[in-house]
């Protein structure tokens, strides 16, 4: 896995136009509220992006890392749509270790919103502290920060180990 190292605070940052140019085509529209790749696919690709807190037009939007790459969100739909999320949810409620390593990716994530820009706010994104609701989001925030951070995106990671990182993702959503 190839990662950016992203600095965190209210400072402009700048993205080359080739990635702001890739990361539209992920996602089939100009991007909103990038501020820098926080992470790329193994062939060099935007895979995660970092957010501002706030759109352009102050719209608040708690996504600090947001997944881009298309192979991945792809992938990591297949395993919400085969009930993951639920089970992850339901381990909260029996498994406090889980639930306290939880809480702390909650916390990390809310620091680092924070850290460029309050949004008043506790709420942060995926569910969290109390329940699973996206994927994407915890796969986004592990390949940003790294593992360790984040258990449901550590998680959703190694349950993606067999399909990916495998080669050049771009070209596998340009030839289908």
């Amino acid at each position: 896995m190839v990662r950016a190292v992203v600095e965190l605070g209210g400072g402009e940052m700048t993205v080359s136009e080739a990635d702001r140019l890739a990361v539209a085509a992920q996602l089939g529209r100009t991007p909103r509220g990038m501020r820098a790749v926080a992470a790329r696919c193994p062939g060099g690709h935007p895979a995660v992006v970092l957010t501002s807190p706030r759109l352009e037009d102050g719209t608040p939007f708690p996504t600090l890392y947001y997944l881009t790459c298309s192979r991945l969100t792809s992938l990591v739909s297949r395993l919400e749509g085969a009930g993951l999320m639920k089970e992850m949810t339901d381990r909260l409620a029996v498994d406090e270790e889980l639930a306290a390593a939880y809480l702390r990716a909650h916390e990390s994530y809310l620091a680092e919103r924070d850290a460029i820009e309050s949004l008043g706010t506790q709420v942060t994104a995926g569910g969290m502290p109390d329940r699973v609701k996206c994927l994407h989001v915890h796969l986004a925030h592990t390949l940003a920060v790294g593992r360790g951070v984040n258990p449901f995106g550590d998680e959703t990671l190694d349950a993606l180990a067999q399909w990916w990182p495998d080669g050049d993702c771009a070209s596998t959503v340009e030839n289908g």
